[in-house]
């Protein structure tokens, strides 16, 4: 190899590395302003989140999560001052996050729960719906129908949802998670009691269901001392026993 080959393969790896740190310190500039965003969106300071986001996305434009913080911070404000353009900005965002990483979860939930709001509801059916169809495998697809579904007063088809994502992914922590709250929501709070406890043993970072789980025990503590009897919600095919395998179907 001659010096001038020599040379110019050095040149172009040192190319290649200051591409690969400029490329990663982008994405840890994103990261960081990403996670200041959040802190401010959490305190109410909504305006000055929206900055960070935007700092987030103009340092990493391939950053899905910029465009969800940003849309997730114009959806709160659109509906709480009922401004059309915040919301139509917001739909917007979503759906550019979704253009990047298509089955980002949080950013289905967070569309779908837009559309509903701004009275668009078979939108938001269609659109988890399609979702669901085009990654048959996903748990996630049906957790999210099942939320919805539980929130727009459809029990049962909720129950089925969730039936379908355990049966997918019985390790799934969200999908016990809301079987949980559908639970809680009717009572059986045994049952929720245990499938919390079932989704924490699966995801231990889980802050608020910690909360969940000690509120549920103290519920449970008051109806025993005021002879409630609970429902402790036997385990059934539909609802199997973490751990154990689903009965076989003939």
């Amino acid at each position: 190899m001659t010096a001038s080959h020599t040379t110019r393969h050095l040149y172009v790896a040192a190319m290649l590395l200051m591409l690969a740190a400029t490329s990663s310190g982008c994405r840890w500039n994103s990261m960081g302003q990403n996670s200041m965003g959040v802190r401010l969106y959490e305190q109410g300071r909504y305006n000055e989140a929206l900055q960070q986001f935007q700092s987030a996305q103009a340092a990493d434009p391939s950053d899905p999560d910029s465009y969800y913080n940003l849309a997730s911070t114009y959806h709160k404000l659109g509906i709480g001052q009922k401004d059309a353009k915040m919301i139509e900005q917001s739909e917007a965002l979503y759906n550019q996050c979704l253009d990047l990483q298509p089955n980002h979860v949080d950013c289905h939930r967070g569309l779908a729960v837009l559309l509903v709001e701004s009275g668009r509801k078979d939108s938001a059916l269609k659109l988890l719906n399609n979702w669901s169809t085009t990654n048959p495998g996903l748990s996630d697809a049906k957790v999210e129908l099942a939320r919805l579904n539980q929130e727009l007063g459809q029990t049962q088809l909720a129950e089925r949802y969730l039936d379908e994502a355990l049966a997918m992914n019985p390790q799934d922590p969200r999908a016990w998670n809301a079987r949980g709250q559908l639970r809680e929501a009717s009572g059986d709070l045994g049952q929720a009691l245990q499938n919390y406890q079932q989704s924490l043993a699966l995801n231990s970072l889980q802050g608020d269901l910690y909360q969940r789980i000690a509120s549920l025990n103290v519920k449970i503590a008051q109806n025993t001392a005021a002879g409630i009897t609970q429902n402790t919600g036997a385990w059934t095919a539909q609802n199997p026993q973490p751990g154990t395998a689903s009965p076989p179907r003939y």
